[in-house]
């Protein structure tokens, strides 16, 4: 059975678009395709395997945190974490259909995710370089310790 919440209960995002009817889901199966069609939607399909389905399924399967957005049934949105739930989560995609954005969606997957960790537990993630400027208006810290060992 999908748990969902309904954008609505957020008044924001009901009197900038009320046209829209967001769900949130943090149990729905999404197909490998339907994945990278939105990531493709994004700006993040940029810098994500997308012509890789066989690691796209390994993203999907081994994030222990997912929460979903849906505009009926397209996807339009999803937040893609690894955590611990109580001292740190890495948010490794926040993604929104190009289509979307601008209108609370990204936010509101941050929230939802928020909402699953313990209160003291820490979200940390890398920034697209198109999103850098986005992250701190809704409160997020740049922090220029990050450091990365590519594999292959």
């Amino acid at each position: 059975m999908s748990h969902y919440l309904i954008a609505g209960a957020d008044p924001e995002v009901v009197f900038n678009f009320p046209f829209m009817n967001i769900e949130y889901r943090y149990d729905a199966k999404i197909t490998v395709e339907a994945a990278i069609d939105l990531y493709k939607r994004s700006t993040l399909g940029e810098r994500r395997p997308i012509d890789r389905p066989d690691i796209f399924e390994g993203m999907l399967n081994n994030a222990n945190l997912i929460i979903t957005a849906w505009d009926g049934e397209r996807l339009v949105g999803i937040s893609r974490s690894l955590t611990d739930f109580t001292y740190v989560a890495y948010l490794a995609d926040l993604a929104v259909d190009a289509e979307y954005q601008r209108r609370g969606i990204g936010k509101r997957l941050i929230q939802e995710t928020k909402q699953r960790l313990e209160r003291e537990c820490m979200v940390v993630l890398l920034a697209a370089p198109m999103a850098n400027e986005y992250y701190p208006r809704i409160g997020f810290e740049h922090n220029p310790r990050a450091w990365v060992l590519r594999g292959g």
